[in-house]
């Protein structure tokens, strides 16, 4: 379950690391005029994001930009709600059976837990219960972090870029060296391609790949959640003892005991 919030931290680092580089351009007494080069960051990010596009597949790009907002969100997984889902079908499944979650499996939206659920139903060993919902998470593992990978990626490439954008720019002001009084203000151009590479992948996309990582290993986490609560029910374990035990997940996951 999520609920999505606006990540302040996200919002203030952003802020933070774009306007120390502007105040300081400021504070040495330059314009910021100086560091609006169109060409400069049609180099950077045409090239970064080609590179980028070059080593992964459509599919895995897409999902990328989509995951943007994994970063902009910050998705609070709503674990004392399924802890209190789980406890439920615990305590159901004492009273009337395993038979009689039969139901739930058909109303629960989560499609992860709803797998769970049938496979309970269906009298599944707890151990081929653990095995199958392992594997299905680390499948969702493999394809969620497609994404960090992609930004990491455009994370490596873009300096480099910048520095294929810095060359450009001191082609063209040696070519025309005997325009003495513009050899300064062109060779400040070609370097703000350097600048815009570095900008790029430290304040975008290394961040960017960071904090998709992070909401990774929260979704793992509620997803380990569920395995355990699900196969403690399979158990046939008291559900005041499963309550104890996912508590520990939700300690992990940052998220209060309430009492």
């Amino acid at each position: 379950m999520r609920v999505f919030l606006m990540d302040f931290a996200t919002i203030i680092g952003l802020v933070l690391g774009f306007g120390a580089i502007i105040g300081g351009q400021m504070l040495e007494g330059g314009h910021i005029s100086a560091l609006i080069q169109p060409t400069a960051a049609v180099i950077v990010l045409g090239g970064t994001f080609g590179a980028a596009f070059v080593s992964f597949p459509l599919k895995t790009i897409i999902q990328g930009f989509k995951d943007i907002k994994k970063v902009l969100f910050a998705s609070a997984l709503n674990n004392d709600a399924v802890l209190k889902d789980i406890i439920n079908y615990a305590a159901k499944a004492r009273r009337n059976g395993l038979i009689s979650l039969e139901q739930e499996a058909q109303t629960v939206k989560d499609p992860f837990t709803k797998k769970g659920i049938s496979l309970v139903v269906d009298g599944i060993d707890p151990q081929k219960l653990t095995e199958t919902l392992e594997t299905e998470l680390e499948t969702h593992e493999e394809h969620a972090k497609g994404s960090a990978e992609f930004f990491e990626a455009a994370g490596g490439y873009a300096p480099t870029i910048g520095i294929i954008g810095a060359v450009l720019g001191l082609i063209q002001v040696m070519s025309n060296l005997s325009d003495t009084s513009k050899l300064g203000e062109g060779i400040a151009v070609a370097f703000v391609a350097t600048i815009y590479g570095l900008m790029t992948a430290n304040l975008v996309c290394l961040p960017f790949a960071t904090k998709i990582k992070i909401r990774i290993k929260e979704e793992l986490l509620q997803k380990r959640m569920i395995i355990e609560g699900l196969t403690s029910i399979q158990n046939g374990e008291n559900p005041h003892f499963i309550e104890q035990k996912l508590r520990a997940f939700m300690s992990h996951s940052g998220e209060e005991k309430k009492g």
